[in-house]
């Protein structure tokens, strides 16, 4: 059996493609999922992907990854800013994340600045869109092995 990982997109990511394109780009939620699934196909990686407005549920999703899955890579999106549950969350759940963020938050609004995630997580990719989901996923098949 393949190794998975847990992809957990937050709050609004489910506009994508018509929320704000001049920010976050024309590309879909589904076509996110999609370049994931098929980055960690070819890598030997199944991906279990969770999106939801709702903190609660995206802490519920964080905490069931620690039965089957080896890595988490995230898009908290307003919550990076904000939950200190989600950081919790992926702390409590010991394996490796990676935080991913579609636009550079740290050219945006100074509230975007500070994440509750960064300091958990192996590594934080800011400002390349769509293509920083396939970096992150090819980074963290590297440090599960």
């Amino acid at each position: 059996m393949s190794k998975r990982i847990l992809l957990v997109n937050g709050p609004n990511l489910n506009l994508l493609g018509t929320r704000e394109p001049e920010v976050y780009g024309h590309d879909t939620l589904a076509g996110i999922e999609a370049l994931v699934s098929s980055v960690g196909a070819e890598l030997g990686l199944e991906v279990r992907a969770v999106q939801s407005n709702h903190e609660g549920e995206l802490v519920d999703a964080i905490q069931s990854a620690r039965e089957d899955c080896a890595a988490i890579l995230i898009n908290p999106a307003a919550y990076t800013h904000t939950s200190v549950a989600i950081r919790d969350a992926l702390s409590a759940v010991a394996l490796p994340v990676a935080e991913v963020h579609l636009s550079n938050v740290h050219a945006r609004e100074e509230f975007r600045h500070h994440s509750f995630v960064s300091p958990i997580a192996a590594f934080v990719i800011a400002g390349a869109g769509i293509q920083g989901y396939e970096f992150a996923v090819r980074r963290l098949a590297t440090l599960i092995g």
